[in-house]
């Protein structure tokens, strides 16, 4: 089910080798579920968060400053260090396409040049796959953790998913350090193109986007113009904000992708959206709810319409789920404590034949067949 690895479409989601990103959403009020859903836990549980959260208060900072493009360094994996560039990981091949011919590549294990040109500091491009970023950042030698503000990590699709439990546990999430939701660009035999959606005028007249890239921290001026000299949409965030445009793409890929494959015949992403709305809808609303009270996280107001309204466009990409990347798309505790959610992920294991190398949580209640996706506008077997 892994396409070829030169396409690159990190909102596509079919293949573990394709993943993007575009450019910004303005700052929006904050969703409100609707009066049937409840919360079982505290709203602001995540201690930490709510810290961060007021120290960027205190701070009084109202501006992100945006450095420059320039020379940089793409970290790839091990086996692609000798490669030709279009041998390299889609991700890398594009940073470099973008870039102005001064990048280097290196291994995780290759040392770290002390200038690049004139500059003694630049970005550190991340394109390791999330199960090689692990034992990267536990085995740092000392110049890489000199480095370390100058990493930049990124998030979305099947080539990236949610990285923010292992990054956490080792410190790096905070409002300096560099995080990218790429999931928004397509490379391909056309070139690299922008995937980002546009869902008309807001009530003040501001177009609004879906699927757009996101950057935030340190380095986020310097992808965002990067992504620019190839009109792909950026938005500049400070990471309170980008969270949550991260937390709504792993929802998207996800949900979508879950609802999609328990069907009996190929499913599309723009299929789900037009024919499933209310069993997804459904698990959405129960995630959101769940990241409020584990994450400290409320969803931008209108991701439903902005999930939906990028699907849609979605005609060509085929739902999936892959098992080695069940712990950073569809594993995630927060989505697995979805009553509903958890429901279709036994249905695709015991019914369906997928995530057969998965242990899935267990279930409150022994899974009802006769009842699972029932509530869409179309049954698993396609009868309106």
């Amino acid at each position: 089910m892994v396409p070829s690895a030169t396409i690159l479409s990190v909102l596509a989601l079919v293949s573990p080798a394709a993943a993007f990103a575009p450019h910004g959403v303005a700052r929006q009020a904050t969703a409100t579920a609707p009066s049937s859903s409840s919360l079982s836990m505290a709203t602001w549980s995540d201690s930490k968060a709510v810290k961060e959260y007021q120290e960027f208060l205190e701070s009084g900072e109202q501006e992100i400053t945006l450095k420059e493009d320039g020379p940089s360094i793409i970290l790839v994996s091990p086996n692609e260090a000798d490669l030709e560039f279009n041998e390299l990981n889609p991700l890398a091949q594009a940073l470099m396409h973008m870039g102005n011919g001064d990048d280097i590549i290196l291994s995780p294990y290759q040392p770290l040049p002390e200038y690049l040109g004139e500059l003694s500091e630049y970005p550190i491009y991340l394109t390791l796959p999330p199960q090689e970023i692990e034992p990267f950042l536990d085995n740092l030698d000392e110049a890489y953790q000199e480095r370390q503000m100058d990493f930049c990590f990124f998030a979305g699709g099947f080539q990236y998913g949610n990285i923010e439990d292992i990054l956490k546990e080792r410190g790096y999430c905070r409002d300096a350090m560099t995080q990218i939701v790429i999931s928004g660009m397509e490379l391909g035999e056309h070139g690299i193109r922008d995937l980002a959606v546009s869902l008309g005028t807001d009530t003040v007249g501001q177009e609004k986007w879906a699927g757009e890239c996101a950057a935030c921290g340190k380095w986020n001026g310097a992808i965002a113009k990067r992504l620019a000299r190839y009109e792909v949409r950026c938005s500049t965030d400070f990471y309170r904000d980008w969270r949550r445009k991260m937390w709504e793409r792993n929802a998207l890929d996800a949900v979508m992708n879950l609802v999609g494959s328990v069907r009996v015949d190929p499913t599309t992403l723009a299929d789900v959206a037009s024919y499933y709305e209310e069993e997804v809808s459904d698990m959405l609303w129960e995630i959101s709810g769940k990241l409020r009270g584990w994450k400290a996280i409320t969803l931008l107001y209108g991701f439903e319409e902005r999930i939906f309204g990028f699907c849609e466009r979605q005609n060509s990409q085929q739902c999936a789920i892959v098992d080695e990347w069940y712990p950073y798309i569809w594993g995630n505790g927060v989505f697995t404590e979805s009553e509903k959610y958890l429901e279709y992920l036994h249905y695709a294991k015991s019914e369906i034949g997928l995530l057969q190398s998965v242990d899935l949580p267990p279930m409150k209640d022994p899974l009802d067949v006769s009842k699972i996706m029932r509530s869409g506008n179309m049954r698993a077997d396609g009868v309106v």
